[in-house]
């Protein structure tokens, strides 16, 4: 997602997948996957002149978790990239930015073999709350990422005015 929008060469941290990470990620849904992130990704986009967003893509799983607590300090929001393929990976992800108050958007990442469902669905199947967007995107796409990140910062815009009034 990162790579896809970014206007600088983004910093990436991507592995080989190798028999290590057996053990440790379940790749049944994702047979091809032949890299990971193992740190995160950086990069940057100006939405506007005045209004430039510092991207930070992070690996989901628990294991990585240690630096999603710097990671978020400042942050105006968090995208949750799903995959409907194994959304049971995204609980902790939604768990972990409502416990910290943090605005947050669910984007479903749409694969060409992935099951796809309306978006009632998947808000019940997270147990994500009204108040928190889900959009559809596809994360290879500069366009379609862009405007994920364009609901966002619109929906951290929003939650200012509302606690400023």
């Amino acid at each position: 997602m990162v790579g896809s929008v970014s206007e600088i060469v983004p910093l990436r941290t991507e592995a080989l997948v190798t028999n290590a990470s057996v053990a440790v990620d379940d790749l049944t849904a994702t047979p091809n996957k032949v890299t990971t992130t193992v740190a995160m990704d950086f990069g940057r986009i100006s939405l506007a002149q005045d209004l430039v967003l510092y991207l930070f893509g992070t690996p989901g799983q628990y294991r990585f978790w240690f630096m999603w607590d710097d990671l978020i300090r400042g942050a105006i929001g968090a995208v949750v990239l799903v995959d409907t393929r194994r959304l049971d990976d995204s609980f902790a992800a939604v768990d972990y930015f409502e416990a910290r108050n943090l605005p947050f958007l669910v984007a479903v990442n749409e694969f060409d073999d992935s099951p796809n469902y309306p978006i009632e669905d998947i808000r019940e199947a997270l147990a994500v709350p009204a108040q928190v967007p889900i959009t559809f995107t596809d994360a290879r796409d500069r366009d379609r990422t862009k405007e994920t990140l364009v609901q966002l910062t619109e929906l951290a815009l929003r939650r200012v005015v509302t606690k400023t009034g």
